[in-house]
């Protein structure tokens, strides 16, 4: 059993899920004044990331040009209007909940226990859900109490992007560098998966300067921590592959604990088995493979990561799948990142295509000669390109896009920017009586 779930089985008998997010109390749990020992609300604050996953993953890739859905209503995901509130039920909503579920639980645990590293692993997570949510949605409720109030609807208004990200996550964050070892026990969060995390939030936000103090402590630190790429690209997935040396930090998934999403998971959604997305590859992405194939090398992540045949993607073996871990951070995405705020912040060509080496190396291709892509900008395009081959179907491409300020020219049509964020659930925005409002454009 997944190590985070060692004593989760006996935890979820303590501690149900609220009926909505904001403002219950999870009834079945002891008072805070009676518990001292906090494990089993930690683990719940991990367990309630699953919830995030497939809509993470869906958000990510089919919103974006690595896949593509079938069946209507679907492909609103590949059309930048007002159509996706209607798929409210099987992704927003599900993910809405988790992430409150998950802050609820950390929350607890950050008020009450006096284990300094359950602290930091529950900020932690605290601050994973908002970042989640932000991304998402943009302005989002924010709940910092294990005890919010059932009748002050104030907690439910939406606060602004800039307040969360600056009151919340990078605090959040900041502390739980402090507090945790670089370690990695368990796959629980560890002082780099903090780390690797806040240097994306400020990369999100555009301060490559906070970015780089941040990502080059995980990448000049990895080693000695015994976090190291793979040095196959194929052993980094699969259940057999879990927690392996390149992962970070990943939401561990058991099929002896049921999850709470209740809809086809992401393995089945990228492996074209849910009948909405038969044949979910993107031709863009067979193309994106082309072009890094075109001096005539052959790149090691192909065979990985799509199927041309089906027109799907292989990377999540279905033998196994509700066991698959969803890998949140990995070195090789800290590396892509690290070299962008090299570029950014001014280094050479030189110095920034240098990140990319290994990882290039690895895919059984030339590393790129800086003579040749010798411009910030060039530099800037051959990391993008870089990170969609090497991180596809890992729900990242989307937030890629939209963080860059590209979505519009590889997506290649005009895109309201309305539609960089989702639509609130409808049902949250019913239930708080229209103080929870929804996003423009829906």
């Amino acid at each position: 059993m997944k190590t985070v779930y060692k004593y989760l089985l006996g935890s979820l008998l303590l501690i149900t899920a609220c009926d909505s997010d904001l403002d219950q109390v999870p009834p079945n749990i002891a008072s805070t004044d009676s518990l001292t020992n906090f494990d089993g609300v930690l683990n719940a604050a991990y367990f309630y990331q699953h919830g995030s996953v497939t809509p993470m993953a869906v958000m990510g890739d089919f919103r974006a040009d690595n896949a593509l859905m079938d069946e209507e209503p679907f492909p609103a995901f590949d059309r930048y209007n007002a159509e996706l509130t209607v798929m409210e039920d099987q992704f927003f909503g599900p993910f809405y909940t988790a992430m409150y579920k998950s802050i609820l639980s950390a929350n607890n645990v950050i008020d009450n226990s006096l284990d300094e590293t359950q602290v930091g692993e529950a900020k932690f997570l605290r601050a994973l859900s908002y970042f989640k949510l932000v991304r998402v949605f943009g302005d989002v409720p924010v709940n910092l109490s294990p005890t919010p109030s059932t009748t002050d609807t104030s907690i439910l208004v939406r606060q602004p992007l800039e307040d969360v990200y600056n009151n919340i996550i990078v605090p959040d964050l900041m502390d739980a560098i402090a507090a945790l070892d670089t370690e990695i026990v368990g796959g629980r969060a560890s002082r780099y998966a903090a780390q690797s995390l806040l240097g994306k939030v400020y990369m999100t936000r555009g301060d490559f300067g906070n970015a780089e103090t941040q990502l080059a402590a995980v990448v000049n630190g990895a080693a000695a921590a015994g976090i190291q790429l793979q040095a196959d690209y194929a052993d980094i997935f699969g259940v057999d592959n879990d927690l392996n040396s390149e992962v970070i930090f990943a939401t561990q998934i058991s099929s002896s604990i049921s999850d709470e999403y209740g809809f086809s998971e992401f393995w089945s959604w990228y492996g074209g088995l849910d009948t909405k997305a038969l044949m979910p590859l993107d031709s863009d992405l067979i193309a994106a493979y082309d072009a890094s194939e075109a001096g005539g090398d052959t790149d090691l992540r192909r065979a990985v990561n799509i199927d041309e045949t089906l027109l799907s993607s292989p990377k999540y073996p279905q033998t196994g799948g509700p066991d698959h871990d969803w890998i949140e951070i990995r070195l090789a995405d800290v590396q892509l990142l690290y070299a962008e705020t090299l570029n950014e912040n001014g280094a050479t060509p030189a110095v920034s295509l240098a990140e990319l080496d290994d990882i290039r190396t690895r895919a059984g291709l030339p590393v790129l000669d800086p003579v040749i892509i010798n411009t910030q900008a060039l530099v800037r395009q051959s990391i993008q390109d870089e990170r969609r081959l090497e991180l596809a179907f890992e729900g990242h491409r989307w937030f890629d896009l939209v963080r860059t300020g590209t979505a519009e020219a590889e997506m290649g049509e005009a895109i309201n920017s309305d539609y960089f964020l989702f639509p609130i659930p409808i049902s949250e925005i019913l239930a708080s009586g229209g103080v929870i409002t929804q996003n423009p454009g829906y």
